[in-house]
């Protein structure tokens, strides 16, 4: 779905609990997506780009913003690959970062 969803082999997000996160401004250009797994995906209105992901399920209320929608410097470093069930067969992760099938409660071995 990332890869659909994004035009890309994979996405960046962070996550943040929602009472902790305000828009600044332009909330009301975002369009929300809700998907037949009842996540809710926002783009923006007038451009299409992607900015944040809810996921149904997920426990502690968090939304994920798309990094690459950021236009100041932030200090982040990634701290997992999820969904590498479904990475595309081409990408080869050369890292140490741990790794999750699908979400962080299924982890590879």
């Amino acid at each position: 779905m990332c890869q659909k969803f994004h035009g890309a082999a994979f996405s960046t997000f962070a996550e943040v609990k929602i009472d902790k996160f305000h828009w600044l401004k332009g909330e009301e250009l975002l369009v929300d997506y809700i998907a037949s797994n009842e996540t809710v995906r926002q783009f923006c209105g007038v451009c299409g780009s992607s900015m944040t992901f809810r996921s149904a399920h997920s426990t502690g209320n968090p939304i994920e913003i798309a990094l690459g929608t950021l236009d100041s410097d932030f200090d982040l470093q990634p701290d997992a690959h999820i969904h590498v069930d479904s990475k595309a067969k081409w990408i080869n992760i050369c890292d140490d970062l741990p790794q999750f099938a699908k979400g962080r409660d299924e982890k590879l071995t």
